[in-house]
C-alpha cells in the first residue's frame, strides 16, 4: 500500500470519528410530497420578493378524512424549494438549493404559524452575497407570518370568573 493511500485513510478515519453535530430542524420542516406542493399552489397566489417568488397556504390540522395529520407538528411551518432546469446545469441548481436550504434553516424560527411555503429562487441567488440572501429569506418569512396571522381564526379568550 503506498504511503499516500495510508495517510488518506487515516485522515478519513479521523474525520469519521469526530462527534456529529445535532440535526437541524430543516429535515422535519420540509415539504416532501408532490400532493403537498400542489395543495399550496392551488390554495394561494404567487407572491414576489426581489430575488424569489413564493406561494404559501395555511396547513389544516385535520386531513381530508377528518383525522389529525400525522408526522407534522400542528404549529410548525414547512418549507419546500423548487429549482427548475431553466436555472442552469445540475451543479448550479444544486448550489442554489444548498444556499437556500441554509438560509431557510437559519431563519426558520421567524415562521411560527402552521403554514406550508414553497420558494422559487431566481438565478441571481447563485451569485448573491449570503448575508443578502438571508435578509431576503427573512423578509419573505416575516411577510408570510404577517399574512398568516391575518388568516388564522381568532383564539377565544378564556372566560373570566
Amino acid at each position: 500500500m503506498p504511503a499516500n493511500a495510508k495517510a488518506n485513510r487515516s485522515v478519513t478515519e479521523m474525520v469519521h470519528s469526530l462527534p456529529t453535530q445535532a440535526k437541524t430542524e430543516w429535515p422535519v420542516s420540509r415539504l416532501r410530497k408532490h400532493a403537498d406542493y400542489q395543495r399550496v399552489y392551488k390554495a394561494s397566489r404567487k407572491q414576489f420578493a426581489n430575488r424569489m417568488s413564493y406561494f404559501f397556504a395555511l396547513r389544516p390540522a385535520f386531513g381530508p378524512d377528518g383525522t389529525l395529520v400525522r408526522g407534522v407538528s400542528a404549529k410548525a411551518a414547512r418549507v419546500g424549494l423548487t429549482v427548475g432546469k431553466v436555472m442552469g446545469n445540475a451543479v448550479d441548481r444544486n448550489r442554489i438549493k444548498r444556499r437556500m436550504r441554509e438560509a431557510v434553516r437559519r431563519r426558520l424560527p421567524l415562521l411560527e404559524a402552521p403554514v406550508d411555503l414553497v420558494l422559487h429562487p431566481k438565478r441571481s441567488v447563485l451569485d448573491l452575497d449570503f448575508a443578502t440572501l438571508e435578509r431576503e429569506v427573512a423578509a419573505v418569512f416575516r411577510a408570510v407570518q404577517k399574512a398568516a396571522q391575518k388568516q388564522l381564526p381568532a383564539q377565544p379568550e378564556p372566560a373570566k370568573t
